[in-house]
C-alpha cells in the first residue's frame, strides 16, 4: 500500500517542497495511521485498508485519464462551427417603461460561412436520364395536341345505367325473330339450316370432311336430300341462290335437286385420276329446279337462257364450275366447288 503514495512528480517551484501532491491525500495519511496503529486491531485495519484501496484506485484512474492523448482538434470544424455573433436586443424608444415581460436570449445570426459548408457537404439531386427528359417533353407536347381531349377520356369511366332506354316491343319482337331463325342454323348463317355431324375421316388418302355439316336447306329453298359438305360450300351456295338463283325466277324457286354431294371417288370416276373435290366435302351437284308451281327444270333438257345466266353467275362465288359444254362429263349438271386455285377460279 505505501507504493500508492509514492510520489509521480516532485512538487517544483518550491523551497522545502519535498512530499508529492499524493503525499498529501486522505489516502495516504490513512496509510499512515494505520501503521502506527498496534496490532491488536488487525480487523479494523483490514476495514481501513480495503476502504482505502478503492479511493487510490479512483485516484490512479483520473490521473490516468488527465495523462491520457486527447484527439486532435480538426480545423475544417473549427473554421466552419463559428461563434455565432449575437445579435443585439432592440433598443427600448424613449419616453416607454420597460415591462415586466422578462426579454427573450439574443438570436443568433446564421453565419455564411457555415450555411455555405452545409450546402457543399449536402447531397444534390441526380439529372434525370436523356431519355426520360425526352419522353415527357413528348408527352406534353401529346397533351396539347389539337384534338386530344384527356379529360374527355377519363370522364368515361362510369355508364349510367338509368340513362339506358329499355328495349321496346318491336325490338323484343325483333330479337325474338332472330333467336328463331337461328334455330337449325349452321355455320353461322341464319339461312343455312341443317346439322353439325362428326368428323369424316376415310383409309383412302386425301377423302375425308374435317369439319362437316349436313345441309337440309338454305335461303329458304330446301335441298332435294341433306348434303354433307363443308362450311365453305353451304355458305356459297346460300350466297348463290340468295343472290342469284331466286331473283332469276321472280322469287318461285322451292326446292334444288341434289345429284352429288361427298363422296370419296377420283375426278370424273375415272381410275387413277386424283381425288375429287367431292371426296374432301368441297363440292356439290345440282341437276334441276323445282319451282313453287311445281315445274322442274332440269340441266340436261332445260339449258335455257335463265339457267345459263345463273350457272355463270356463279363464277367467283365458287372456285370451280362445270355445266354443259365444259368436258363432257357435266352435262346434266352443274359443277360447283370451292377448292383453292392459284390462278384464281376456274369456269369452264
Amino acid at each position: 500500500m505505501a507504493s500508492i503514495c509514492t510520489p509521480i512528480s516532485p512538487a517544483r517551484g518550491k523551497s522545502g517542497a519535498g512530499s508529492s501532491r499524493l503525499d498529501r491525500t486522505p489516502q495516504c495519511r490513512i496509510l499512515a495511521a494505520l501503521a502506527r496503529r498496534p496490532r491488536a486491531s488487525d480487523p479494523v485495519r483490514l476495514v481501513l485498508a480495503a476502504g482505502l484501496l478503492c479511493l487510490a484506485g479512483m485516484a490512479v484512474g483520473q490521473t490516468v485519464v488527465d495523462r491520457s492523448p486527447r484527439p486532435l482538434e480538426n480545423p475544417r470544424l473549427s473554421t466552419a462551427i463559428a461563434a455565432p455573433e449575437a445579435v443585439a436586443p432592440a433598443a427600448v424608444p424613449d419616453g416607454e417603461e420597460a415591462t415586466g415581460a422578462e426579454t427573450p436570449p439574443p438570436v443568433a445570426a446564421p453565419d455564411p460561412a457555415v450555411e455555405g459548408s452545409v450546402l457543399a457537404s449536402s447531397l444534390r439531386p441526380v439529372a434525370r436520364p436523356s431519355a426520360l427528359a425526352e419522353r415527357l417533353a413528348s408527352l406534353r407536347a401529346a397533351s396539347n395536341a389539337p384534338g386530344l381531349d384527356l379529360s374527355a377520356s377519363q370522364a368515361e369511366g362510369e355508364v349510367d345505367l338509368a340513362a339506358v332506354a329499355p328495349p321496346t316491343r318491336k325490338e323484343k319482337r325483333r330479337k325474338k325473330r332472330e333467336a328463331a331463325s337461328m334455330e337449325g342454323a349452321v355455320c353461322g348463317v341464319a339461312s343455312i339450316k341443317g346439322e353439325e355431324i362428326p368428323p369424316i375421316g376415310s383409309k383412302v388418302g386425301g377423302c375425308g370432311v374435317p369439319e362437316a355439316v349436313k345441309v337440309t336447306s338454305v335461303a329458304g329453298v330446301r335441298l332435294s336430300q341433306a348434303a354433307t359438305v363443308d362450311c365453305s360450300v353451304a355458305q356459297a351456295l346460300n350466297t348463290w341462290v340468295q343472290d342469284v338463283a331466286q331473283p332469276a325466277f321472280d322469287g318461285r324457286l322451292s326446292e334444288l335437286r341434289i345429284a352429288a354431294h361427298y363422296i370419296c371417288r377420283s375426278r370424273n370416276n375415272v381410275k387413277g385420276a386424283k381425288i375429287s373435290e367431292h371426296g374432301k366435302g368441297r363440292a356439290i351437284d345440282i341437276s334441276a329446279f323445282v319451282l313453287s308451281d311445281g315445274k322442274v327444270l332440269t340441266v340436261q333438257d332445260n339449258y335455257n337462257r335463265t339457267l345459263r345466266r345463273i350457272y355463270k353467275a356463279a363464277c367467283g362465288i365458287f372456285k370451280t364450275t362445270l355445266g354443259p359444254g365444259s368436258d363432257g362429263y357435266h352435262e346434266d349438271h352443274f359443277h360447283f366447288d370451292t377448292s383453292a386455285r392459284s390462278g384464281g377460279a376456274f369456269c369452264r
